[in-house]
């Protein structure tokens, strides 16, 4: 990073009329970054402003993200419908986060993508129509930063754990983690029971929410999650969780409800 003497000593430079490729040539710095200090000086902004790609993780003392429910939720997003993978030129080292919505809950897109602008709100974010959904997709250079987790194949043939930070994160917002989840892998149903009377058979409907995860550890982090906020489930079977007593149910009905 350049000091600020030079940074104003270059900018003297170009104001007596020297290109930006003499400046870079003279001082040996990018003309990028004359650019933009040029840029920066015209618009009235701090000339040491801290640049865009600026990531909590890998600049400077680590940190967590300024946005930490949007970042539980989005967690939660990337663990159930989610993933991480290379655009580009390879040595760039950019990469693409992408969520696939459905587009039967164009709410849940539109939340998806606020809590990408939360966490990276100078990545632009595209919505690239796919076969019955839409893809969430936003390029950035931090995005295995923030999401550790990322490796290759698939997220249920690797282990999942979270880093220190991120379980702390979930603890204090465990219920953006779950409505995270519930809205990529889960899903609100009314369930109907059948009962033999005397005089026939009955009816009862009552709702339950259900969460599908082929990771045994992705189904942890979301029980874990769910003891934490004191709402009890049910190991339906072996990818498939639960929650159907009716006080459970009102208790994620307060921050999840149905898919909209």
């Amino acid at each position: 990073m350049y000091d600020i003497s030079k940074r104003h000593h270059a900018l003297r430079l170009l104001e007596q009329g020297l290109t930006v490729s003499e400046v870079s040539r003279r001082t040996g710095i990018s003309r990028y970054a004359l650019r933009e200090w040029r840029l920066r000086v015209d618009q009235g902004r701090d000339l040491y402003a801290v640049r865009s790609s600026h990531c909590p993780r890998c600049s400077g003392v680590p940190r967590k993200p300024e946005h930490p429910r949007a970042y539980a939720y989005l967690l939660g997003l990337y663990l159930g419908d989610g993933c991480i993978s290379p655009v580009g030129d390879p040595a760039k080292k950019i990469w693409a986060l992408r969520i696939s919505c459905a587009n039967s809950w164009p709410g849940i897109m539109r939340e998806c993508a606020e809590a990408v602008h939360a966490i990276r709100p100078d990545n632009k974010i595209r919505f690239i129509p796919c076969t019955g959904c839409t893809e969430v997709n936003s390029h950035s250079k931090h995005w295995p930063c923030l999401f550790p987790q990322h490796g290759p194949g698939k997220k249920h043939q690797r282990k999942i754990e979270l880093e220190t930070w991120q379980q702390e994160i979930v603890d204090e917002f465990a219920e953006a983690f779950v409505r995270g989840l519930i809205h990529s892998d889960g899903c609100r149903v009314m369930n109907r029971v059948r009962r033999p009377c005397r005089d026939g058979d009955r009816w009862y409907e009552y709702p339950r929410y259900n969460f599908t995860n082929v990771s045994m550890d992705i189904q942890r982090l979301f029980t874990d999650a769910l003891d934490r906020l004191g709402v009890q489930w049910t190991q339906m079977n072996r990818k498939n969780i639960s929650v159907a007593r009716r006080e459970a149910v009102a208790r994620l009905d307060e921050f999840v409800g149905p898919k909209y």
